[in-house]
């Protein structure tokens, strides 16, 4: 008989028809009502097992954890929190669980143990919300582009260039660490190198990206990026995934436009499909936050959130306004900042982000227009000769979610700019190539998918959101 999920038998409700199902037992009550789920859904089938049908032995394997299949007739529920249940007619073992070892015992566990046992995370029912919700966003990230004309561009996971020029990298060698080949000077010797040159593993493939999007119009990646920053925050991972969509004949104003437009609806699909799962993870934060005082409690749900999000226009503000709400702001004058905004030039922080839009403007925020100073130098840099056309889209909870901007298509000016950033032209010739032949204005933008995952479940920690986290001191798995 064909095996049927879980979701599909609680949408359908077809009663009276015979069906097997497979999956783990969350609970076995009275030795009668077994809470079967295949990962397919948030919500449990209940199968009813008639205990003197079956053998006394078997049924003692029926433990929390173990994984079984049962077939018999779908009926209506008599019991309360379900509308059909399965009368089991035959039942299999697949996996006994050794019910005194199995760490999922049938009550709450914090996040903090769960990450301990990411290998088994995935089967509670915050998680398995987690990742499903994970797979549709990743989905309807590809369907947009799709839909709109994007290429899909698999980008070089090792790399010899440090796009971001942070010098944060791993890096990628088979030098025997014990005996390394060294020059005269005791320097390493790179020769020996499977690639004959220092290289790393990347923290972006943007600059990659960009010379498609100038032969294909329109393209995005979408792959994991790496980066060795020694921060041990619930901000940061080591191991991270990265949409970076690259778009040629477009300026700062179409790449906001295309940020905006790509976040609604993601999140908007998201929305639509994802409906059970969010509503848990939602009512799992109303829950959290019951302790708390009422000016420290979310002002909306996480559902109400993500429909703000997708229903109002982003704010589009520049830096130097940014500046001076900050400057004057209670915060900043009561020095309550961990950071205080003194002048212009600052380098935002989170904290700063998170104001300008939880506080001040209270939608999300498109910055635009940064000082040069501070940041990377393939951004256009401005006829003021100080600020680039950069930009940053802010989401409450979150801060920064986007970073991007019209990227510098003139030669002359790319060359200086990488002179004063102390990058070997020579290095990254490739790059400048494509403003020698042919070049035009072109922009593009990258988003950290792990912190789209993070606000769109609510989740307070982004290892919470990745199904195997790695961060400093820590690569289980």
């Amino acid at each position: 008989m064909k095996v049927s999920r879980i979701d599909q038998l609680l949408k359908d409700k077809k009663i009276g028809l015979e069906v097997s199902v497979q999956g783990w037992v969350r609970t076995f009550r009275s030795n009668r009502f077994i809470a079967l789920n295949d990962g397919s859904s948030i919500r449990n089938l209940q199968c009813v097992v008639d205990f003197e049908a079956f053998d006394e032995q078997q049924l003692k394997l029926i433990t929390t954890g173990a994984c079984i299949e049962v077939t018999g007739d779908l009926v209506a529920s008599m019991g309360a929190g379900q509308e059909v249940e399965i009368q089991v007619k035959k039942l299999k073992i697949h996996g006994a669980s050794d019910a005194e070892k199995y760490p999922l015992q049938p009550k709450k566990h914090s996040l903090e143990f769960l990450r301990e046992i990411a290998h088994l995370r995935p089967r509670t029912q915050t998680f398995g919300a987690v990742f499903r919700i994970r797979h549709h966003v990743s989905f309807a990230i590809h369907q947009y582009f799709h839909q709109r004309g994007f290429f899909n561009v698999h980008t070089p996971i090792i790399t010899g260039s440090d796009a971001e020029g942070a010098g944060e990298m791993f890096r990628v060698s088979t030098i025997d660490p014990a005996n390394p080949p060294r020059n005269e000077d005791g320097t390493l010797n790179y020769k020996e190198d499977f690639f004959e040159k220092p290289v790393n593993l990347t923290v972006s493939g943007q600059l990659e990206a960009e010379l498609f999007a100038t032969a294909l119009g329109k393209v995005y990646t979408f792959g994991p990026t790496f980066r060795a920053e020694n921060s041990n925050t619930s901000r940061h991972l080591a191991e991270f995934w990265m949409i970076e969509p690259e778009v040629a004949f477009a300026n700062l104003h179409d790449n906001m436009d295309l940020a905006e437009d790509f976040l609604q609806s993601v999140i908007k699909s998201v929305l639509e499909n994802c409906r059970e799962d969010l509503e848990f993870l939602s009512q799992r934060l109303v829950d959290e936050e019951k302790g708390l005082a009422a000016a420290e409690r979310s002002s909306m749900s996480l559902i109400e959130k993500l429909e703000f999000v997708v229903n109002n226009s982003f704010r589009r503000v520049s830096y130097t306004e940014a500046i001076d709400i900050l400057k004057n702001s209670k915060p900043n004058k009561k020095k309550k900042f961990n950071y205080i905004i003194e002048e212009w030039g600052a380098d935002l922080q989170s904290e700063h982000e998170r104001y300008l839009v939880e506080k001040h403007f209270q939608s999300p925020v498109i910055l635009f227009d940064y000082p040069a100073k501070i940041k990377a130098f393939y951004m256009r840099l401005n006829e003021d000769g100080k600020t680039v056309r950069a930009m940053d889209v802010l989401f409450p909870g979150i801060g920064e979610i986007i970073g991007g901007s019209q990227r510098e298509e003139r030669y002359d000016v790319l060359k200086k700019k990488m002179e004063d950033f102390h990058i070997e032209p020579e290095e990254l010739y490739w790059y400048l190539d494509t403003r020698r032949f042919g070049t035009c204005e072109h922009s593009g933008f990258g988003l950290g998918f792990e912190r789209l995952v993070q606000f769109v479940t609510g989740m307070s920690n982004i290892r919470d959101v990745i199904p195997f986290p790695r961060t400093p001191g820590n690569c289980e798995f």
